[in-house]
């Protein structure tokens, strides 16, 4: 059936931008390999900055084959999981580098996580030792009995910082909670004192495309969090995909700024391993708000900025904006969530770049699609067209196998070498999003006459009111054009009558006012009645996830929550 669909006619290869393959031919080389050669042909590039702490390719490079001796002596070996709870500071990338060198196998974890959402993902992936921050290391010990963990390694945010800051780090950090003494365990080690003692003289493993890099934990925003089988193969691909897509930028050239966290998919391969294959410098920004993005813009003077939406507004509302200067911005890449027509507008005004908006899961490395960079046409509002190597096909709500019209919703089917092993664990889950290679994503999606493709809500999100299905992302579009609101979020909300009715969530521009019914009476000149809301609240932030991207799930439990005691 796909072959005689409009789907296999590939229409978006047309608005590729010149230079870029319809197919990749792949180097065989894992991240592993990939930093070595980098290592050789930039030795003395900058590859790491923090805070103005540089760190070249060739020391880089030192510090993982030291790492990697040390966690060999701790008796990981090839196959065995090693948990990484850290943000984007010089531990993070040199610790994931070593676990790959070796053979084990990376999990990124959030450092925002509760302790029960931890003792999840430790005990689901099995993890024998944890990289962490002395701000969590007395949490850390204290779960470690629950978990198969029996190492713990911490590093300081004051490990790595230029003068004078390292002398006045200490004066400063505990009474600013940016630092934290860790109390005395067996087994729990400084990551300084590690990298010390051990020489650079790991045996690298031999590895496959074919091996498990990594367990990749999902956002747990449609239920628990599953680890995703990422393999070597599906993080090489995705970063030579992503040079493959970028034809444009050289190699040794640009400034990456490090702001989307590692610990997620989306900012490990498009910010990190993307700049170690591109032989980039990457600015790291542990703490991706609004003040110290923009310092960081300021200061370092990035070229290359992969942001998620909230990080975008928040950079564009805040008051320190009109003292920095943007203009070294070549490239903006914005994912995870919807970006605003205004927002665009604004921020290429600024910098003069243009921002290209995609689109990837967890379960995808996470880059399926993106508007072209140079060349072929942007639309605003549609997350691009296929990238190299990548099918995608539009099929029925209900049968999941019938190809859709052009236009015509459905749910978006991926299929590439960047595509998932599995979830770890849970074949049943696997079997429903993986059928024959095919990932189906649970969002519905059109796609246009030129092959672009427009994401146009969640299947698990779909308002049913008065028997019409309405699309929260088109009501959310629809108040993002109004001049007061800053972020918005449509949910469904009971109602006896009509099975559900609209509720909106506003964050209000700082020093706006507005009413609820102010908003309602608004919406009447752009929505169809059975889309309109019925409800408003004004609060002074949304729940997000760690990429920014709106808990449109959290609102809703909260909301019924209320509901049932009130």
């Amino acid at each position: 059936m796909a072959g005689e669909s409009v789907y296999a006619k590939k229409l978006w290869l047309k608005s590729y931008e010149q230079g870029v393959p319809e197919c990749i031919q792949y180097e065989d080389l894992c991240l592993p390999d990939i930093l070595e050669r980098t290592a050789k042909q930039f030795p003395e590039r900058p590859a790491l900055i923090f805070q103005g702490y540089t760190v070249s390719f060739r020391q880089m490079k030192d510090m993982v084959d030291r790492f990697a001796a040390c966690l060999t002596d701790f008796g990981i070996r090839k196959g065995d999981a090693v948990a990484l709870l850290l943000p984007n500071v010089i531990p993070c990338v040199v610790a994931y580098y070593a676990i790959l060198n070796i053979g084990a196998i990376a999990v990124m974890n959030n450092p925002l996580y509760s302790d029960p959402e931890l003792d999840h993902q430790f005990n689901d992936s099995g993890a024998k030792v944890l990289v962490t921050l002395d701000l969590l290391g007395n949490r850390m010990i204290d779960l470690r009995p629950r978990t198969s963990i029996r190492q713990i390694i911490y590093t300081s945010i004051g490990d790595y910082l230029p003068f004078p800051k390292n002398l006045l780090f200490p004066l400063v950090a505990k009474k600013k909670k940016m630092a934290a003494d860790v109390k005395a365990a067996p087994d729990v080690y400084r990551w300084k004192d590690c990298l010390a003692k051990y020489g650079a003289t790991a045996a690298a493993a031999k590895l496959t495309f074919d091996d498990i890099a990594m367990y990749q934990y999902t956002g747990g925003t449609t239920g628990v969090s599953k680890g995703v089988m990422l393999t070597h193969g599906n993080l090489s691909k995705q970063v030579q995909q992503l040079a493959a897509w970028f034809p444009k930028f050289t190699k040794g050239t640009e400034i990456m700024l490090g702001a989307l966290p590692y610990f997620h998919v989306f900012g490990l391969s498009v910010s990190m391993n993307f700049s170690i294959l591109m032989g980039w410098a990457q600015v790291l920004v542990p703490r991706p708000q609004p003040e110290p993005l923009l310092e960081a813009i300021g200061k370092f003077r990035p070229t290359f900025a992969p942001l998620v939406p909230t990080m975008y507004i928040g950079m564009l509302n805040h008051p320190n904006l009109k003292s920095t200067d943007m203009s070294c911005i070549k490239g903006a890449f914005s994912g995870s969530a919807p970006l605003p027509v205004e927002v665009i507008h604004d921020f290429e005004k600024l910098t003069g770049a243009a921002i290209v908006e995609g689109f990837g899961m967890t379960e995808t490395t996470p880059v399926t699609h993106v508007n072209p960079f140079h060349g072929g046409a942007r639309k605003v509002g549609s997350v691009g067209v296929p990238i190299s190597d990548t099918e995608c096909r539009i099929v029925d709500l209900e049968d999941g196998v019938t190809d859709m019209p052009v236009n015509e919703r459905g749910e978006l089917i991926v299929k590439g070498p960047q595509i998932m092993l599995g979830y770890k664990g849970r074949p049943e889950e696997t079997a429903s999003t993986l059928k024959d290679g095919w990932v189906y994503t649970g969002d519905i999606a059109t796609m246009d006459e030129d092959g672009y493709f427009y994401i146009v809500d969640r299947k698990k999100d779909m308002i049913i009111s008065g028997g019409y299905n309405v699309y929260p992302r088109d009501i959310d579009e629809v108040y993002y054009q109004h001049s007061k609101i800053q972020e918005v979020c449509s949910i469904g909300i009971p109602d006896a009558k009509r099975g559900e009715n609209v509720k909106l969530f506003v964050v209000l521009k700082e020093g706006e006012q507005a009413t609820a019914e102010e908003l309602i009476n608004w919406g009447k000149d752009h929505l169809a009645p059975y889309k309109l809301p019925t409800e408003v609240e004004f609060r002074a932030e949304l729940p997000k996830t760690n990429v920014g991207k709106i808990l449109r799930k959290q609102l809703r439990a909260e909301e019924l929550e209320k509901r049932k005691k009130g």
